[in-house]
């Protein structure tokens, strides 16, 4: 079995989150694992929420991969998102960017070393509930110590030379606003608008938007240089304004009763990414004030993280990107988050490097090249054995 056929198998086996169960596959990837003689046991939670930690009584490096995928609509889709399908050099499905991909890749490389004789001195993790921040999966393995500081790899969708040192940070957030219903043909000299009073916040948050948070000046070089990697792969410019700027989307509004009622209750999901140079004390704090009249229920808190360039994993797998592709490794700083936040924040040193064709990550058609799965494998071997010497 190679990777294109291991990540097609994972994508077969369905760990769509929400609902989120991954207890089907965790127990395929545990076989794998028992097949090569890597002793490893399942931690299982409500709902079937399944992680699965390797047990090397001796490991100098952790190696992560999330095994939860966002649901798909099979109906727009050129292939079956749920078939792992491979064809015309990729392996198509739900997950096979984001990550299943970097998890099989992962596995290989793992059994490639233990057959040639290597006793790779690794942890691997494969966990649940990343994709909806729940309590699950990175941070409950955190919170039994099941996994100590140390060297860490994720195997997250990266550009193919460009690891992940630092992401930016999130804050998620759940308001419920109060408002004062009257009939809508008095409004608003009589009643007060929960609506009114969300759309208020998001106006503020705008304003928010538009200012510029600069870096310090030992970041400058690496937001410019992910600036270009963002270009290169969004075809935007401008690129410097996702790492120096918060960036927010409301992506769940519902509330109110009946047009002709001002509404007396509506609740917002907000989704904000918070730049190095803004204090997030300080965003929160804000965000409070122009929100009197909501309740806010936090749902994940993270202020930006960021691993030195010069830490020995961020070398290790710079070093081996640039043996298998002949060309120098350029870090870069995540516009997105991922359970890095939680690793760094307990004094793991992070990066983040794995395949996939990012501009379909959670996308329609997602997919992975077989090439960009070969590549990986060969530089999660170099990385291990280099921890394993």
């Amino acid at each position: 079995m190679d990777a294109a056929q291991l990540t097609s198998s994972l994508i077969r086996i369905q760990s769509e989150n929400p609902p989120g169960s991954t207890t089907d596959l965790v127990a395929f990837i545990g076989e794998f694992l028992d097949s090569i003689g890597v002793k490893n046991c399942v931690v299982s939670h409500p709902g079937g929420r399944d992680d699965l930690i390797t047990t090397e009584p001796d490991p100098r490096l952790l190696l992560c991969g999330h095994v939860d995928v966002v649901p798909a609509i099979p109906d727009d889709w050129t292939h079956d998102p749920y078939g792992g399908e491979v064809a015309d050099g990729y392996v198509w499905g739900r997950g096979a960017t984001d990550m299943k991909g970097g998890c099989a890749a992962l596995l290989i490389a793992c059994r490639d070393l233990v057959e040639s004789g290597v006793e790779p001195k690794a942890q691997f993790a494969f966990v649940c509930d990343e994709e909806t921040g729940g309590p699950y999966g990175i941070r409950s393995l955190l919170a039994k110590n099941l996994l100590l500081p140390r060297d860490c790899l994720i195997a997250e969708p990266t550009p193919e030379m460009s690891p992940a040192v630092g992401q930016k940070g999130l804050y998620r957030v759940d308001l419920s606003f109060r408002g004062r219903p009257g009939h809508s043909s008095l409004y608003p000299l009589v009643g007060k608008s929960a609506v009114m009073a969300a759309f208020d916040l998001v106006g503020y948050l705008r304003e928010v938007h538009a200012r510029p948070f600069p870096p310090g000046k030992d970041l400058q070089p690496l937001v410019a240089q992910s600036a270009r990697i963002f270009a290169d792969i969004f075809g935007i410019e401008g690129g410097d304004n996702i790492l120096t700027r918060v960036m927010f989307n409301p992506g769940r509004i519902e509330g109110g009763e009946k047009a002709n009622i001002v509404a007396e209750q509506c609740r917002m999901e907000l989704d904000i990414r918070v730049p190095w140079g803004c204090p997030l004390d300080d965003l929160k704090r804000s965000i409070a004030e122009h929100a009197p009249d909501a309740a806010i229920r936090e749902t994940d808190v993270a202020a930006p993280t960021l691993t030195s360039p010069d830490a020995r994993v961020v070398r290790t797998v710079c070093a081996e990107v640039e043996r298998v592709y002949g060309t120098p490794a350029v870090p870069f700083l995540q516009w997105a988050a991922s359970d890095a936040k939680y690793l760094r924040d307990k004094g793991f040193d992070v990066v983040e490097y794995g395949p996939g064709e990012i501009p379909t990550l959670h996308a329609v058609d997602e997919r992975v090249s077989v090439e960009q799965l070969e590549k990986a494998v060969d530089v999660y071997r170099g990385v291990i054995q280099a921890y394993s010497g």
